[in-house]
């Protein structure tokens, strides 16, 4: 039997990466600068996006309020700019793209990149530890942007060599194998400084007297496994640094279930009907991404979060008896699910929905009360607002109520991923 090829990966990350941007865009050092990402419009008590490496080393944390940092701290604020991030991750990857076959990258965040380097070793005749630092190298020397890096004998063990060691190493490179893992952070805690390991389950493994890897490695089998069931597995492995996840595996995955969701944080507290017509906005937008995806739903779920002392949750489903992706057609269902699971007397700060069981718009089925031809009619208008939304922009066409006060869509639509794009 052939003997199995040891394997090595790399875990890039870009350090502080929306600060860094901000730095690079400035002629600024990132390691040096004092800088934070945030929108201060939003007050005082919006959360940072990024804060710099030099901020962190003062003691502020990233994801901070604003006005959680010390006001002895002289710094810059930088608002939001989404898309200025998304450009760099796009050019930083096409760094890796030189390299490496795209079939051997995957991208797991906007700033982390996971890379299967074990052909390039032997095909570029070089170390694992040269090839990563030439990759970071070019990527400082092209666009300014520090990074930090991982590598291990399988994805797991890169990761948490990033994560882990690699930040008190001076060239910000860690390295693990099977044997390292063990000799060296057996004993490590906390155990959420571990990847996958949430203060959830680091709760429950301290509910037997374990509070490291070690213990877990060393814990009764049946014990966790009743404890946490098939993803006990999962824990035993990564207690003795074991992967078995290639980079194919996670190429070839395909989700079972489609769904798409949107949620929303106000920016202050919502009345009832007012929370309905932001419901009514972000629906309408589910539809038109449905539309464009040739995509139709009969299933939606619905959670409100009110914005009072108790900051509970409202949350309901409703399967439809049609297939759809026309807002006309859902609407009436979504205001019978809000009526149904909201109470009108509590102020609302969030909204979301979620559009589940997906199916081909093939599949598209109507009750025998349906009018086709206002069906055919609606959707001919819905295709003429995404060709000029795709042209001019989002905000070309709206609904009236869309001008609201209370409104939020507008706004939105200059976003990406709820924050600023920076384009005007």
């Amino acid at each position: 039997m052939e003997k199995e090829k040891l394997r090595c990966y790399f875990v890039i990350d870009m350090k502080s990466f929306f600060a860094s941007v901000e730095c690079a865009e400035r002629g600024l050092d990132p390691m040096t600068t004092k800088l934070v990402v945030a929108d201060e419009s939003r007050t005082i008590n919006t959360i940072c996006l990024a804060v710099s490496p030099a901020m962190k080393r003062l003691g502020v944390r990233n994801r901070c309020r604003l006005f959680e940092i010390p006001k002895n701290i002289d710094y810059i604020i930088a608002p939001p700019r989404m898309k200025k991030y998304i450009d760099y991750a796009s050019n930083i990857y096409g760094i890796y793209l030189k390299y490496i076959d795209k079939n051997d990258i995957h991208v797991y965040s906007i700033d982390e990149c996971i890379i299967d380097a074990t052909d390039y070793l032997k095909l570029y005749k070089i170390k694992a530890k040269d090839f990563v630092k030439k990759l970071m190298d070019e990527i400082y020397q092209s666009y300014h942007i520090p990074s930090s890096a991982g590598i291990g004998t399988n994805m797991y063990l890169a990761k948490i060599a990033l994560d882990l060691t690699a930040k008190h190493s001076p060239d910000r490179v860690g390295w693990l194998n099977e044997e390292k893992f063990i000799r060296t952070l057996w004993k490590h805690q906390p155990l959420t400084d571990f990847w996958q390991i949430s203060s959830g389950i680091s709760q429950r493994l301290a509910k037997y007297g374990i509070y490291d890897m070690e213990g877990i490695a060393k814990a009764n089998e049946d014990t966790l496994y009743n404890e946490f069931g098939v993803n006990a597995e999962l824990l035993i492995d990564h207690a003795f640094g074991k992967e078995s996840c290639l980079m194919s595996d996670i190429k070839n995955y395909k989700s079972k279930k489609k769904s798409i969701s949107s949620s929303q944080i106000l920016p202050c507290n919502y009345q009832f009907n007012d929370a309905k017509l932001i419901m009514h906005e972000m629906l309408q937008s589910g539809c038109y991404r449905l539309f464009k995806q040739k995509l139709v739903t009969s299933l939606i779920h619905l959670f409100i979060g009110y914005g009072d002392k108790k900051r509970d949750v409202a949350k309901g489903s409703m399967r439809m008896n049609i297939t759809t992706n026309l807002f006309s057609k859902i609407q009436p269902f979504a205001d019978k699910l809000f009526d149904q699971i909201v109470d009108k007397n509590r102020p609302i700060r969030v909204v979301g929905y979620d559009m589940a069981e997906l199916e081909n718009d093939e599949n598209e089925q109507y009750d025998m009360f349906t009018n086709i031809d206002d069906v055919k009619r609606e959707k001919k208008l819905v295709q003429s607002i995404l060709q000029l939304q795709d042209k001019y922009g989002k905000n070309t066409i709206l609904k009236a109520y869309d001008l609201d006060e209370k409104a939020t869509i507008r706004e939105r639509n200059n976003q990406i991923g709820g924050h600023k794009s920076g384009e005007s």
